[in-house]
């Protein structure tokens, strides 16, 4: 008999159906016990209520254990949906003073989950946010008329005082990337945005804890399960003290009032920064409750870009404050010593090429150049250095040392202080330059202008207090930071740490007299301050776009310094005009608590002083012609002549405009690119 090998396939076949419909079952009954909660969710949600509470957000103060950051209680509408029955919605519209389409809008954007990822019918879910204590009140009388909802009680951030925005942020509530980020956070959650309440949030949202309610058959709440034995308690977050002293960053915001700029104050032998203000600035008030979108939105299309940090995010040109550090680098290298004297002709003039210098007494060593702020001796000295091939081998190997140096001391990198969005600044390196005049085909005169802090320099104001805090310390410095302790918690090395830069020590003590001269009986006889020897530096940086940027930076007292400071006016004019009575201002008023009777009219002048700035032009809008003849993708190189100024009479050529990488890369780093002119000023 011949075997049926037909009916011999079929039975493999009958055989591996079987198999497979097995394993789908197999599959589905696990996937339903161990992966997919939502029987599990609908059977608890018919026998439990489980209530998130939320923990006690970590309070903040000063320096002086002020109180500065608090929290406030806050409460939200929840239900959830399958537990909702029918009710009277006019009813609940005017307890909560809400139209029936904005109920019937929210409702909707609950259930999308779009704008509501965690959506869920068997977990609670935010109806309403921060309700007003008016609207508490009434809906508590009410709620048992309403089945399915109830109130869950949150904690939102009030601020003690209206300073100090940029430093201590606020919180908001979570976006979908937070949620999918950390899994601490669920939908309705808040967090802090901008500030130590972003930086600092791991410490200061505490732990949430669950608290369990068990339900009759009808739903209803008959208590807590087993007495509270299965809740978890909340742990509340922890606290900050921050280095700021509250009364100094008000007085600091008061001068900036009507300017435009930051205010950096910095304790050297710590690193606490003392005050930080970027002007202008708003009230951290606004941010808080209901209103909280509607403030935002107006702050973000406020011109004057309150929002923006310039003390730790704007990159700016540091003009003379830059010049300590050229004296340093040109004394490490044996460039110069103290007795080292160039010309100065009412400015530098080699090669065809002049840089304008106001009138003083010629020629300087370095202590008078650095009290005078002679353009033309740092600019002779980084000829010398640049220029020494005997030395270095190609102006392209001493410009690196150059600029290694000044990385050692706090500039082109961040500094790593405990905010957020802090930007790196500008130094360029050898290869920035060879790529527009080419390998070999550039020297000191080419970029002459960065000797004196122009050009394609660019510095936060907190990096030009740094600088101050480091020759205060004769030769190091502490990173700079806000916050100075964390309840039981151990500050991190990095804000303990000393950082020694490559210049030896005992070069700063020459500085540091230099810019005490310069407050004795130079550019900043301004700063003088009744009873203490104050060192000081002005800047007036070039402005492209209007009046020149007034700076300053100095520390007090000149033995065993408190304070290092940073004062930066954009478009204020001359440093001695805006930038040295600020600075001096704030630098008094910590030290003696008070202004003296002689310095008073300074004081009043600051306050009501104010820079205009003319209003943003409105950018042309391109014509289809415009738009035809660039092709996406494609970026032609720029080939034009970097512009000279009226104090630089001929410059080499340039292949391509230096200035205009500067602004490109510097954006792309994240700075804010404030931008000047590749040539020079007379910087007093």
């Amino acid at each position: 008999m011949r075997k049926n090998y037909n009916l011999e396939k079929r039975k493999y076949v009958i055989g591996a159906f079987v198999a497979i419909v097995a394993a789908i079952f197999i599959f589905r009954l696990f996937d339903l016990q161990i992966h997919d909660s939502t029987y599990k969710q609908s059977a608890d949600s018919n026998a439990f209520l489980k209530k998130t509470v939320y923990p006690s957000r970590g309070l903040i103060y000063d320096r002086d254990s002020t109180l500065v950051v608090y929290n406030q209680p806050a409460y939200d509408v929840m239900l959830i949906p399958r537990d909702v029955q029918e009710f009277d919605t006019l009813d609940f519209c005017q307890t909560l003073n809400l139209t029936r389409a904005q109920l019937l809008k929210r409702l909707s954007d609950m259930r999308d989950k779009r704008l509501n990822p965690g959506y869920s019918s068997y977990t609670p879910q935010r109806l309403i946010a921060q309700l007003s204590s008016e609207d508490y009140g009434r809906l508590q009388e009410k709620l048992y008329r309403f089945p399915g909802f109830f109130i869950q009680k949150r904690i939102l951030r009030q601020y003690a005082f209206p300073t100090g925005a940029n430093i201590l942020g606020n919180i908001r509530e979570v976006n979908r990337t937070d949620i999918e980020r950390d899994p601490y956070y669920a939908a309705g959650d808040y967090t802090g945005d901008l500030g130590v309440e972003k930086s600092y949030e791991a410490y200061l949202r505490g732990e949430k804890g669950t608290e369990i309610l068990i339900r009759d058959a009808r739903g209803r709440i008959q208590g807590r399960y087993e007495n509270g034995a299965r809740d978890i308690e909340a742990v509340s977050g922890r606290d900050l003290y921050l280095s700021i002293d509250v009364k100094l960053q008000q007085y600091a915001e008061s001068l900036m009032v009507g300017k435009r700029g930051a205010v950096v104050a910095i304790e050297p032998a710590t690193g606490e920064i003392l005050c930080m203000v970027s002007s202008p600035t708003y009230d951290p008030r606004l941010l808080v409750g209901r209103q909280r979108g509607a403030n935002y939105s107006k702050l973000t299309k406020d011109p004057a870009v309150p929002l923006f940090d310039r003390a730790l995010m704007a990159a700016y040109p540091p003009g003379s404050t830059f010049k300590p550090t050229q004296g340093l680098i040109f004394l490490q290298e044996g460039i110069i010593n103290l007795q080292t004297a160039y010309p100065c002709y009412h400015g530098y003039i080699n090669g065809g090429l002049r840089v304008g210098c106001h009138a003083h007494g010629s020629p300087l060593p370095l202590k008078p150049a650095l009290q005078t702020s002679c353009n033309a001796f740092f600019c002779w000295g980084f000829k010398a250095m640049i220029d020494k091939r005997s030395k270095y081998g190609s102006s392209a190997n001493a410009f690196e040392i150059w600029k290694n140096h000044l990385v050692s001391m706090g500039y082109g990198y961040k500094l790593g202080v405990d905010l957020p969005s802090e930007s790196r600044g500008f130094i360029p390196n050898a290869k920035f330059y060879d790529r527009f005049y080419s390998e070999g085909h550039w020297s000191a005169n080419t970029i002459i202008s960065v000797s004196i802090g122009q050009g394609e320099i660019l510095s936060t104001p907190l990096q030009i207090a740094n600088l101050s805090a480091t020759i205060a310390n004769r030769g190091y410095y502490i990173t700079p930071h806000i916050v100075r302790s964390i309840q039981d918690t151990v500050m991190p090395a990095e804000f303990i740490e000393k950082h020694i830069p490559t210049v030896d020590a005992h070069w700063y003590n020459d500085v540091a007299e230099g810019m005490h001269m310069a407050v004795l009986g130079g550019t900043c006889r301004r700063a003088a301050i009744p009873g203490i020897e104050v060192c000081g530096k002005t800047g007036t940086a070039q402005n492209p776009h209007g009046q020149d940027h007034s700076a300053f930076m100095g520390f007090a007292p000149y033995e065993n310094p408190k304070i290092a400071v940073c004062a930066y006016i954009e478009g204020g004019g001359w440093g001695a005009t805006y930038g040295v009575p600020i600075g001096s201002l704030v630098m008094e008023k910590y030290l003696n608590r008070t202004i003296s009777p002689a310095r008073k009219g300074m004081e009043e002048q600051m306050m009501n002083m104010s820079v205009y700035y003319a209003p943003p032009k409105p950018k042309p809008a391109k014509s289809d012609t415009d738009k035809a003849k660039k092709k996406p993708g494609k970026k032609k190189a720029e080939k034009t002549q970097s512009k000279p100024d009226s104090s630089i009479t001929s410059r080499p050529k340039a292949s391509l405009s230096a200035q205009k990488l500067a602004s490109g890369l510097a954006d792309r780093l994240g700075a804010v690119f404030a931008p000047d002119s590749t040539s020079t000023v007379s910087n007093k």
